[in-house]
């Protein structure tokens, strides 16, 4: 019982001290993304990513990289592009981008895993849509392509006002209403993902042996970084397979990341992990309400395929260029998370600014109307994520309380 409550202590202790970590990534992130969603007119991403191919794809990623990292809100924009002329390829591109090559992401990265990480993982999201541009030409779904666009035929349409230019709207206190809004919603959007996500990540932290990361991925641990081909390619398919029991976004499973490449997973596998956000069931089920089940499954194959190539590219030539992060960089057991230093005083700016920027536009401004399409929920999912969490919460609370007081 004892070593029960020790361990669960330092459960609930690392969990916290992952998110204080994080805080402020997370504040600057979200930031960011509003200013750029609210103050970025996307009129003319219709026509322009429908005109040439190359040039789509590259709009495509353009606009997913200047996007919200939250998935459902990716597939909501992904579908209405599709929708209004962009191409296959391009709004993959555009899907991709917005889900593993935007801003937030890259922070939270730094953060836990280092530079090595986040190049893998900006490049790597390159390399996810030159492969998967390079299926589709091979493959050629024609037939899948139209039948989808006919499952959005009689859907209504779903423009956005955007007659005022982003001039000014920066002049102007209902346009930084509307950032303050987006910013609540970008919160509203992860915080159970987040929520569960570092509390699985410090649980596993303080539980779940070294063995058991062994057995799952072959030959990790006890320092290994050799691993043969078969290894490293059981490791790709092994992270995605991880990513969809989780069923939580990419902001969440950072820490999560952290903690497998710390326990001597090799990097592909790390990669094929963080990159795997698009393969969780409910993301299977919304692209099958918008474009039926065959294309949803080929998306899924498609991206699956991409995966693996580009985590394979990504982890020999980080080797060939002797580059390959050491797993000692993983920060995921430091007992000093709270210490008085750079991250202490980030987190208290940014939750200085989080706050005004809460009150003016829920408070001040609470006239302001800002709304932006996300992609239909399945109602059960969420109220299991969201009990989920506020189990979560009262974990963490027993366990802070156990570590400190008893």
């Amino acid at each position: 019982m004892d070593n029960f409550l020790k361990q669960w202590a330092e459960a609930a202790f690392t969990t916290t001290g992952f998110f204080w970590m994080a805080l402020w990534a997370f504040a600057l992130g979200y930031i960011i993304s509003s200013l750029i969603q609210v103050f970025v007119t996307e009129k003319k991403m219709q026509k322009t990513m429908g005109e040439n191919e190359g040039k789509g794809v590259l709009l495509g990623t353009f606009f997913g990289f200047i996007s919200s990292s939250c998935s459902f809100s990716a597939l909501a924009s992904t579908k209405s592009l599709f929708k209004k002329g962009a191409s296959f390829v391009s709004s993959i591109a555009f899907l991709l981008a917005s889900t593993n090559l935007v801003i937030e992401l890259g922070i939270i990265i730094s953060i836990f895993l280092g530079w090595q990480f986040i190049v893998g993982e900006y490049v790597g999201c390159i390399l996810l849509i030159l492969i998967s541009w390079l299926l589709i030409r091979l493959v050629n779904p024609k037939k899948l392509i139209e039948n989808a666009r006919k499952n959005l035929k009689d859907e209504g349409d779903d423009d956005m006002d955007e007659s005022k230019s982003w001039q000014k709207k920066i002049k102007s206190e209902k346009g930084w209403a509307k950032v303050s809004k987006q910013y609540g919603m970008e919160w509203k959007m992860v915080w159970k993902d987040v929520t569960v996500g570092f509390t699985i990540a410090g649980i596993v932290a303080a539980f779940v042996p070294d063995s058991f990361f062994q057995t799952l991925f072959i030959n990790s641990g006890n320092g290994n970084t050799d691993f043969t081909f078969f290894e490293i390619l059981e490791h790709i398919i092994v992270g995605p397979v991880a990513a969809f029991l989780t069923f939580i976004g990419s902001m969440g499973n950072i820490p999560l990341a952290a903690l497998l490449f710390g326990k001597g997973v090799s990097f592909a596998g790390v990669m094929a992990f963080i990159f795997s956000d698009l393969f969780v069931f409910p993301i299977l089920r919304i692209n099958a309400k918008y474009y039926g089940w065959k294309m949803s499954l080929f998306i899924l194959i498609l991206l699956f395929a991409a995966l693996i190539g580009a985590s394979l590219i990504l982890h020999y030539s980080f080797d060939l260029l002797n580059i390959l992060p050491d797993s000692s960089q993983a920060k995921i057991q430091d007992s000093e998370y709270f210490k008085i230093d750079y991250t202490f005083f980030l987190n208290i700016a940014f939750l200085a600014i989080s706050g005004f920027m809460l009150y003016l536009g829920f408070f001040k401004r609470k006239d302001v109307k800002h709304m932006k399409e996300m992609a239909p929920k399945s109602e059960l999912l969420e109220n299991i994520l969201k009990y989920t969490a506020l189990i979560c919460y009262v974990w963490l609370a027993g366990g802070l309380i156990v570590k400190f007081f008893i």
